[in-house]
């Protein structure tokens, strides 16, 4: 309950709560993404100036490590599940969806970690950075590998015109904006160090958490209005939609153990694999895999995944991490 009282999730809850009442109420699209680039690059520079004052060590080499291992090992365990009740390249779309990660759902768990004075490395923004592509990759060349055994040549010369080449999909995910302005900031903050972060904490500190409760009330209208794509759908897949994220925090959580990772990076590998990505995935997954469904991965993910994960899964994973791990 003390987690939902915070200003942030309130705004959440409300803008779920107008979205369900039909509300006119919106967030105008070009506010929503320069809201959502300004957390990235706080975000970044948070982590820059941890890093420049931590340096290399240990503790960051297996944690980033813990999580190159979550980006693989989470989308090929979603596949197999989700083959058995979905079309194959459903599947792998849904899979892709949620092997990879939300970056909101990240920020909002450092902001809930910062807010109850938990630490935590600055390295783990560079491992949710590391943890968006794999999953496309997967996707694109699953997806590609299906159709081959199912089509015949003819058809596979038809569609090579339309659906985009792996080294373009690639290209464009390695490249994307949002993850170029995340990794830019973080390699600001740590050649700036202790004096970037004085003279930018007006920038990066004081106004974050304003920007962030903004940013969630379009995030919960935008759920609220996603509820509607997963009506009528199979109960296997809103079950699945609510028991993904804890079986891919619970993964997260015996990586963080048998590698010794401190409870605060393990409470962030737990929200990473938890989380599902409906910005980034989908929009490549639209023209790379145009045979699946977007009303299903973007419903499941926005409309299911993203609230569980902001009202109850962020508090759930800090509290286990730091119950287990010492």
């Amino acid at each position: 309950m003390q987690s939902l009282l915070d200003p942030a999730i309130l705004f959440f809850i409300f803008g779920i709560l107008a979205g369900l009442m039909k509300s006119n109420l919106e967030i105008p699209s070009q506010i929503a993404k320069f809201l959502s680039l300004y957390l990235l690059m706080a975000l970044g520079l948070k982590g820059g100036f941890a890093l420049a004052h931590s340096g290399l060590n240990l503790q960051l080499v297996t944690s980033l490590g813990c999580a190159v291992a979550l980006a693989l090992i989470v989308p090929a365990l979603s596949y197999l599940a989700l083959k058995r009740i979905l079309p194959a390249l459903d599947a792998v779309a849904v899979a892709a969806t949620y092997g990879s990660v939300s970056a909101v759902t990240f920020i909002t768990a450092v902001q809930y970690m910062d807010t109850h004075s938990l630490h935590y490395g600055g390295h783990m923004a560079a491992a949710m950075a590391l943890m968006e592509s794999p999953a496309i990759l997967f996707a694109v060349i699953l997806a590609n590998t299906l159709r081959k055994r199912r089509a015949t040549a003819a058809a596979d010369e038809d569609r090579a015109g339309t659906v985009p080449t792996l080294s373009k999909i690639l290209h464009e995910s390695l490249t994307d904006g949002a993850q170029l302005l995340l990794l830019g900031a973080m390699l600001v903050g740590i050649l700036s160090g202790e004096a970037g972060k004085a003279s930018m904490q007006p920038f990066s500190g004081d106004l974050f958490k304003g920007m962030l409760a903004f940013f969630l009330l379009d995030m919960g209208l935008k759920a609220a209005r996603n509820l509607e794509q997963v009506r009528g759908k199979s109960p296997l897949l809103i079950a699945y939609s609510l028991l993904a994220p804890l079986v891919h925090a619970g993964i997260a959580l015996i990586l963080a153990a048998l590698f010794s990772v401190p409870a605060g990076d393990a409470a962030l590998l737990m929200v990473l694999a938890a989380s599902a990505s409906y910005i980034a995935v989908p929009a490549v997954l639209r023209f790379a895999i145009p045979e699946a469904s977007p009303a299903l991965y973007l419903g499941m993910s926005l409309g299911l995944t993203f609230p569980f994960n902001i009202l109850l899964g962020i508090p759930l994973y800090v509290r286990i991490a730091h119950s287990v791990l010492i």
